[in-house]
């Protein structure tokens, strides 16, 4: 492929192909990476994760990759945290206190308040914070469209200025970040449709231009 190189990050947990192959499919030269040094060599990198927030966690560290993480983000590199790859960009989660996160956002994954349905397993609209955001570009963007959770938890920042999108789910959810270089969503992107495709084509185009 002649477009950036993204790695798209294999700590053995979940289903990482569709975060793969649906950038592949807007024109990055995507692959899975299992080592560090393929982390460091890539022109942009993508955190993915499914499942509980420990676990990830563990199967992260276990790999190896969490230090590519931070080596990347302090890089200054775009980087892209999806689902449960963004909660572990958060500090702690209520879903498993014992665990530490990346720490890279400063705050905690909590849960989704009672009285709705958990998780959150559904499309749902979005409310754009950051219109500016160079992820947010092109016209799907624009009022606020269809994107596909699956999720019981949310992340609480402890500035409330990087939340870039919520939603609306038994209260106001906090739906995607931004902080500097680093850009994540609760939602999956690979299953969002021509919105969630048009997010991960700003993303090449972010990371062509770097």
């Amino acid at each position: 492929m002649s477009g950036p190189s993204i790695a798209v990050l294999d700590y053995g947990i979940g289903n990482l192909r569709s975060a793969e192959k649906a950038l592949q499919r807007v024109g990055g030269d995507a692959r899975l990476v299992t080592e560090a040094a393929d982390v460091r060599a890539a022109d942009a990198v993508v955190l993915p994760g499914v499942g509980a927030f420990g676990a990830c966690m563990n199967a992260l560290k276990s790999s190896g990759l969490a230090d590519a993480v931070r080596d990347a983000v302090e890089s200054g590199r775009p980087f892209l945290g999806i689902c449960v790859g963004m909660q572990m960009l958060f500090l702690a989660s209520d879903e498993d206190p014992d665990a530490i996160g990346l720490g890279v956002i400063q705050g905690r994954v909590r849960w989704i308040p009672a009285g709705v349905k958990r998780p959150q397993m559904q499309w749902n609209r979005v409310d754009v914070r950051l219109a500016d955001d160079p992820m947010f570009a092109g016209s799907e963007w624009t009022d606020e469209p269809w994107v596909y959770f699956v999720h019981s938890l949310h992340g609480v920042p402890d500035d409330p200025d990087v939340v870039a999108a919520t939603c609306e789910y038994g209260g106001t959810l906090n739906a995607a970040f931004r902080k500097g270089n680093v850009f994540a969503t609760q939602f999956h992107p690979e299953k969002s449709g021509s919105s969630g495709l048009a997010l991960l084509a700003n993303f090449v185009t972010v990371a062509r231009g770097r």
